[in-house]
């Protein structure tokens, strides 16, 4: 069983500032003093996503 996603613009390209800590995390490197830095990193790429597609997302305040 296979699943086909697609994507549209899926080639188009973005920009996002992050880090060198932050790519690194990104790019598997652990950071045992620091789980905050591939969370933050994350978070930013989520953001420019929601951002360049306009998606609003009902998220639960905390």
């Amino acid at each position: 069983m296979s699943t086909s996603v697609r994507i549209p613009q899926g080639d188009d390209t973005m920009k996002v500032e992050l880090t060198v800590k932050e790519m690194m995390a990104l790019a598997g490197v652990k950071f045992n003093n620091n789980h905050l830095v591939g969370a933050s990193a994350k978070k930013k790429l989520q953001e420019a996503i929601e951002v360049h597609y306009h998606i609003e997302e009902n998220r639960p305040l905390n």
